[in-house]
């Protein structure tokens, strides 16, 4: 019921929202690739604004080779601004003049597959010439011919195609004013349509399983359980990718996958999420469950503790109630909350409450009370992270001393360095309301 309730949440506030899938060519090849595509229809049809701008890198060596042509390729000079934002010192292909036309078939081809797909799923799309492009020149002493950068992103015309309830693909290609055609990084072009059309979400679908399923990864605050999702702030996925660059071991496409998604981040979209396109329905999770399935960088308040709201009460009482019922949690009810209110604060993740606790004063010391995480996410350190920032809070106020009441966790506690107590030790308003029936025991942590 709850992942019911989540994906209505997600539905009400995302639909009529733009969102951008630059997707691996190696994705296409991939047996999930139409169930990938299934649901790609399936968000257009539900008032979802879905762009797609397909890799093609692998198809372009291939038409190549078959032909037999070789291409050189360049790597950006730090005099130059890169040429893929975010993603500085990755090769350029060399595109000559001679070789355009083996790669315009080869994009055009790529974006068909997707084109094809959709309609599978009676979704119309349209491959339209979105992007102005203009000419790299010279890079390093190295003429870049036919290789290019993008000048704009034509929003009008998409915003058009999208207003009718198609998906607009866009392939690698751009075209200069006097209708020259120029071989544009997708990933430059992905990034540039989700800044010029203010999309809310930028995915990033590859043919991998991303840093964290794979593992032999350093992470700055690695989580307390494998999770089969993880969310990072801006800083922190900065943090991750200079940790794990040019390591020994690591999957550079990984690290080049998360490379992107800060590029997308920094342009103001306020979720990116890397998914490994093959998996059944990744997509969907990643977007309807606060859970999700892959990595997710984030630039805007995406989880945040804060004061309670008379509107989180029923949420936080859902969460108390397993515990109530076991005897972990004192019962508690929806005027004994409002009560004191303004001890309670709540752990919220896109607007949906999945932890809470509270820190009560008595004098010079604080107790901490009503700890409680949603089951479906005790896996993702909200308990530990409440406590932490109730410690934090009772610090500010200028209090000397925590201390918490517990019958079952009172190990889970000394791991956050509480030490035992007594009854005597609680402050003497507090002793007259302790619960001799409980026999709860004390652990007091000095601040």
């Amino acid at each position: 019921m709850d992942l019911v309730r989540e994906a209505f949440h997600y539905q009400s506030r995302f639909s009529g929202s733009t969102m951008v899938f630059r997707i691996d060519f190696p994705v296409t090849q991939e047996p999930g690739f139409p169930s990938l595509m299934k649901d790609l229809a399936l968000l257009a049809q539900t008032g979802f604004k879905v762009v797609i701008v397909p890799g093609a890198k692998e198809w372009i060596d291939s038409v190549l080779a078959e032909y037999g042509i070789e291409t050189d390729y360049v790597t950006q000079g730090s005099g130059e601004p890169a040429p893929e934002p975010g993603r500085g010192g990755v090769p350029l292909r060399l595109t000559a003049g001679r070789v355009m036309p083996f790669v315009e078939m080869a994009a055009f081809h790529v974006a068909t597959r997707f084109m094809t797909a959709l309609s599978a799923d009676r979704t119309d799309s349209v491959i339209g010439s979105f992007v102005r492009a203009r000419g790299l020149g010279v890079l390093d002493g190295t003429d870049m011919e036919c290789t290019g950068r993008v000048e704009k992103i034509l929003t009008g015309p998409i915003s058009r195609v999208l207003d009718l309830g198609m998906v607009p693909i866009l392939p690698c290609i751009g075209w200069g004013p006097s209708g020259k055609s120029y071989n544009v990084s997708s990933d430059e072009i992905a990034l540039a349509a989700a800044a010029a059309l203010e999309a809310v979400k930028f995915f990033v679908v590859s043919a991998g399983q991303g840093i964290f399923r794979e593992g032999g990864y350093i992470l700055p605050d690695p989580p307390d359980s494998d999770l089969e999702s993880i969310r990072l702030t801006l800083p922190e996925a900065e943090k991750v990718l200079e940790l794990n660059r040019g390591r020994k071991g690591t999957n550079n496409r990984a690290l080049d996958d998360l490379g992107l998604a800060i590029a997308a981040s920094k342009t103001g979209v306020e979720r990116v999420h890397i998914v490994d396109g093959r998996e059944e329905g990744a997509v969907l999770k990643e977007l309807f469950s606060n859970l999700g399935s892959g990595t997710m960088v984030y630039a805007d308040e995406y989880e945040a503790i804060r004061p309670v709201k008379t509107s989180d009460i029923p949420d936080m009482l859902r969460i108390m109630e397993p515990l109530m019922r076991q005897g972990i949690l004192v019962r508690r009810s929806q005027e004994d909350i409002l009560c004191k209110k303004d001890d309670y604060s709540v752990f919220g993740i896109d607007g949906r409450v999945h932890a809470c606790g509270a820190l009560h004063r008595y004098g010079a010391d604080g107790e901490i009370a009503a700890v409680a995480v949603d089951p479906g996410y005790a896996d993702m350190g909200l308990g530990r992270r409440m406590v932490g920032f109730l410690v934090s809070k009772a610090k500010r106020g200028g209090l000397k001393n925590v201390f918490i009441l517990t019958t079952r966790t009172q190990d889970w506690f000394e791991t956050l360095g509480f030490i035992e107590g007594s009854k005597e030790s609680l402050p003497v308003e507090r002793q007259k309301t302790y619960d001799g029936e409980r026999r709860s025991k004390v652990f007091i942590l000095k601040l």
